[in-house]
């Protein structure tokens, strides 16, 4: 999961996407990275870090232009810690490109292999963003009529690209001296949506991944890019679009819609907050249909994006809702932090308990999802101390049984709670009194209902079925041992090579 932005307006940039970024900040809090292009020169500052961190005035001040995009990075591939993994990504071939990612590849290591011995071209890091751009390079490079570049020959390269790239991709991508490229893979897995600004000197555009920044930059939403097409749009705001997949399947992410994405973003038609609280809705059902007997004196939401949820059950169920955890606002979101260890000496120091919410009650506590395990386990120990009499979970989502293979960080089945247990086993493992799940068919309804005319969803972390269509188990293996080796340790000593460009200084 990343947070991509691109924008083509009428007057400088940087403070635009500097400002995009901070919304889409949930979606990557590893690393942040924007580049600009003026006269079909490029700039970029990137680093490790939130975005706050990376830039200072003196990197804003270089990033000069009215075209740019960037980047904030949670890693799927690659490595956490290594800092040449920091997007956009550039290459000086053809025309000068530089690429913001979110996403996965499934098939990067082939790729790889092809770049090399086919295409000639150098891949310098492990990140299948650095592969997705060199394939794009090479089929403008074939497409193109000599040195001229034109609006179909772009399209035709992203045409190939679908051909030739499979699992989740949503791009940016600055084209020196001609504009802005986005795209979305065929089956839609990650979002990307664009919007349009009218000013004095003419339209301006914003592809981004989430239609929240749209909402907090002043752009009027259009509409989702659609799966498999392409949107070009020239320096000068002139706005092209084609299809460019012969054959597509809309099938979003619904990590997306419980977790993922922010409250206030609407993605391929749906309210995100609106779908959670329709799975508040039928969980509530679910718990007063299965445990009619079951005696609750308080809902309780794990913040913050269980809210919705929890709100919903309290209603439906007739019980109060109540605040009974303080969230320290600058402390990283657990599920990002890289290493076990890390993450779960982190719940105590993002949450504290209200005890007054607690003491002798019979509390029911209400998550998104339990991935791991080790936030709920410690939340439910906190609750305890605080005095609760009896404390229930309850999730939002089903069990997370499966590898995530399209761009969520949930590589290993030994680091997934529900992986070969059954929900008594889990209850009893992060010592709940009672543990409630979400039915996949109720989760795709609870989305659905927002937006009848989505019938596939990617659900494979909690069912196993990969939409692409190409994962088989030795793959599923492979990328299991490759991350579990990441996480072991990654000095992360290796280097990109900006050859032949212009960045920020930090002298």
């Amino acid at each position: 999961m990343c947070g991509i932005i691109g924008v083509v307006a009428t007057s400088p940039v940087n403070q635009l996407l500097y400002d995009g970024l901070l919304v889409l900040q949930h979606r990557g809090q590893d690393a942040a990275g924007i580049a600009t292009s003026d006269e079909g020169r490029f700039f970029m500052h990137k680093g490790p870090g939130l975005v706050r961190d990376v830039f200072r005035t003196r990197n804003m001040r270089n990033l000069v232009g009215n075209v740019g995009i960037g980047h904030v990075r949670y890693p799927t591939a690659g490595s956490a810690c290594n800092p040449a993994e920091a997007q956009p990504f550039y290459v000086n071939s053809p025309f000068g490109l530089l690429l913001a990612h979110n996403g996965n590849l499934t098939n990067s290591d082939e790729l790889k292999r092809e770049i090399f011995l086919s295409d000639l071209r150098h891949i310098n890091t492990n990140s299948d963003s650095e592969v997705l751009l060199n394939v794009l390079a090479h089929e403008l490079q074939a497409a193109a009529n000599g040195f001229k570049l034109d609006a179909d020959a772009v399209f035709r390269a992203v045409a190939n690209v679908h051909r030739r790239c499979r699992g989740a991709y949503a791009a940016v991508v600055l084209i020196a001296g001609f504009g802005l490229l986005a795209f979305r893979d065929p089956h839609g897995i990650r979002p990307l949506v664009v919007g349009r600004n009218e000013t004095e000197q003419g339209p301006e555009w914003l592809v981004a991944s989430e239609s929240v920044a749209l909402d907090v930059l002043g752009y009027e939403m259009l509409r989702d890019v659609a799966p498999g097409e392409a949107i070009l749009i020239r320096t000068d705001g002139e706005f092209m679009s084609r299809q460019c997949a012969p054959a597509t399947v809309q099938a979003p992410c619904m990590f997306e819609y419980v977790y993922l994405a922010r409250p206030d973003s609407i993605i391929d038609g749906i309210s995100v907050y609106e779908s959670r609280v329709k799975m508040g809705e039928y969980l509530a059902d679910k718990l007063r249909r299965t445990h009619p007997q079951l005696e609750i004196d308080v809902v309780i939401p794990i913040p913050d994006s269980s809210r919705p949820a929890a709100m919903e059950m309290a209603t439906r169920l007739g019980l109060p809702y109540r605040e009974g955890f303080v969230k320290n606002r600058y402390i990283g979101r657990t599920f990002i932090m890289p290493g076990q260890s890390v993450r779960r000496k982190s719940v105590r120091q993002k949450l504290n308990t209200i005890p007054l919410e607690f003491k002798g009650k019979r509390v029911l506590l209400v998550d998104d999802s339990i991935v791991r395990g080790t936030t709920s386990r410690e939340i439910v120990s906190m609750a305890r101390e605080a005095g609760a009499k009896k404390v229930y979970l309850a999730s939002a989502a089903p069990p997370v049984r499966h590898a995530n293979v399209y761009g969520i960080d949930m590589p290993t089945k030994g680091e997934l709670i529900a992986a070969g247990r059954s929900e008594e086993e889990i209850c009893r493992e992060i010592g709940a009194d009672g543990l409630f799940y979400q039915d996949i068919d109720d989760l795709k309804a609870s989305v659905r209902a927002i937006n009848p005319t989505i019938s596939h969803f990617e659900t494979s972390c909690f069912d196993g079925c990969y939409v692409t269509g190409d994962i088989t188990d030795e793959y599923l293996y492979g990328v299991e041992n490759q991350r579990g080796q990441a996480r072991v340790g990654d000095d992360g000593e290796d280097g990109q090579l900006d050859l032949n460009l212009v960045t920020s200084s930090e002298q």
